[in-house]
């Protein structure tokens, strides 16, 4: 019998013996007047027996077995779960392992043996929230947060969109820095999996907005000068997107709470699959995790979706691109950071000396060129070097260039000369353009 219960006998008796009354043991018991009754009318039926509740000492059978508990505990302490909040290990719990319990038997079991959830709920003060878009597609908050996202101490930038009106991951691609390359991604996916959005929400970064915004003199307006737009803007432009610009991280709420959500979440899901690369990640957050977290966190719309398909005549990757124009020489190359490039005609049409080209360039294909609605395939141009004329030179037939490498001309002058395309080399040449580090004005 428990202490209350020996306090409870004691007052009782004491009232059976009328030596108290029945409002002063209805006072020291914390009790009515009818409650004193009814517990009077057990004793004497029944003793002290009547006191103690007929479950006491019996398990519960909705309870969890003990060999359940350990298993939760054994699940719990794995390392690759090593810092994950309780919410999310009851969710791992249902889906990996079949074990469905309730949030507050799993507080119960993880703080009865010392466990403290990472993510504690802490005390806010309670701010307006914007209320969310109607349509599906009518805004997307796009943005990038460096975590440590493979545990240890390197970080990598995770860059993200997510629709306003339902809270849809559109987009996640993750780069080793933030960088141009990770926000065309982002929006590819976007524009694939969803269609175009009518607007695009973003911060201030140099990517997004030129620092010459808004900074053009009196004479510069007058003279119809134009604050040219970054590669980004241009992009979403030639998609028909409006381009907006939040004055604080705080305006972009809904994409900073999905930073939050992720931080906590998305190790715990890399750790477990064993992913330890920045590829590897890349595959699993487009074909597989941004599917499972739109199905849990999402929220239906309140009105049509108003995304617009792609046409199937547009294609994608030579909007999401770079692009800048050149003029070619008088032999197909052109010249870009210090780089010469050799334009393929393949079939097409010769392309006039100092003609006006556009350059595409984009990881995904290398560079191309366009001029007239043709698009031109390219190769990397290894200029020759310089001979000395003064010196006698024995003319020689190079052989161990492989045929396919080397341009056959009529005279012996221009043998020694071939065109290389050496993919490494491109490649290198097109990180340094998309993958660059970038500064933030913001």
């Amino acid at each position: 019998m428990s202490q209350k219960q020996l306090k409870t006998l004691t007052v009782i008796n004491r009232f059976i013996d009328k030596s108290i009354t029945r409002q002063q043991a209805a006072e020291l018991l914390g009790l009515s007047t009818r409650q004193i009754t009814r517990i009077k009318k057990g004793v004497l039926e029944s003793g002290a027996e009547s006191l103690i509740h007929k479950n006491t000492g019996r398990k519960p059978p909705h309870a969890l077995s003990d060999e359940t508990k350990e298993a939760i505990l054994m699940i719990y302490s794995r390392p690759e779960l090593s810092g994950i909040n309780f919410l999310h290990f009851k969710d791992i719990l249902l889906a990996d392992f079949g074990i469905d319990i309730s949030y507050s038997a799993l507080l119960s079991i993880l703080k009865n043996e010392g466990f403290e959830s990472p993510k504690k709920k802490k005390i806010r003060h309670r701010t307006h929230r914007r209320k969310r878009k109607p349509h599906p597609g009518q805004l997307i908050q796009i943005d990038v947060t460096p975590y440590e996202w493979f545990g240890g101490k390197l970080k990598y930038a995770l860059h993200g969109a997510i629709d306003d009106a339902t809270g849809k991951v559109v987009g996640l691609f993750m780069t080793q820095n933030e960088c141009l390359y990770g926000y065309l991604e982002t929006l590819r996916q976007c524009c694939l999996d969803f269609g175009v959005p009518q607007i695009v929400y973003s911060d201030n970064h140099t990517i997004f907005r030129s620092p010459k915004t808004g900074k053009l003199t009196a004479d510069e307006l007058i003279a119809g000068k134009e604050v040219q737009l970054t590669q980004f803007g241009r992009a979403v432009h030639e998609l028909g997107v409006d381009l907006i610009f939040a004055k604080t991280p705080q305006a972009k709420g809904r994409i900073e709470r999905l930073w939050v959500t992720l931080q906590s979440r998305l190790p715990v899901e890399l750790a477990k699959r064993g992913i330890t690369t920045v590829s590897e990640a890349n595959r699993f957050l487009e074909n597989e995790y941004r599917i499972l977290f739109n199905q849990k966190f999402s929220v239906g719309p309140e009105a049509e979706s108003i995304f617009v398909p792609l046409e199937k005549n547009v294609d994608i990757d030579s909007v999401l691109c770079v692009k800048h124009t050149r003029k070619r020489d008088s032999a197909g190359v052109f010249s870009f950071k210090n780089r010469y490039i050799q334009i393929l005609d393949r079939g097409f049409p010769i392309i006039g000396s100092r003609t006006e080209i556009t350059v595409f360039m984009n990881p995904r294909f290398g560079i191309r060129v366009e001029y007239q609605g043709r698009v031109y395939d390219t190769i990397r141009y290894i200029k020759p070097e310089r001979k000395d004329l003064s010196r006698k030179v024995t003319k020689t037939v190079i052989n161990t260039v492989e045929p396919h490498l080397q341009l056959r001309h009529s005279t012996d002058a221009w043998k020694n000369i071939w065109w290389m395309e050496d993919y490494n080399l491109s490649l290198k040449f097109l990180y340094e353009i998309f993958f660059e580090k970038q500064q933030s004005t913001s």
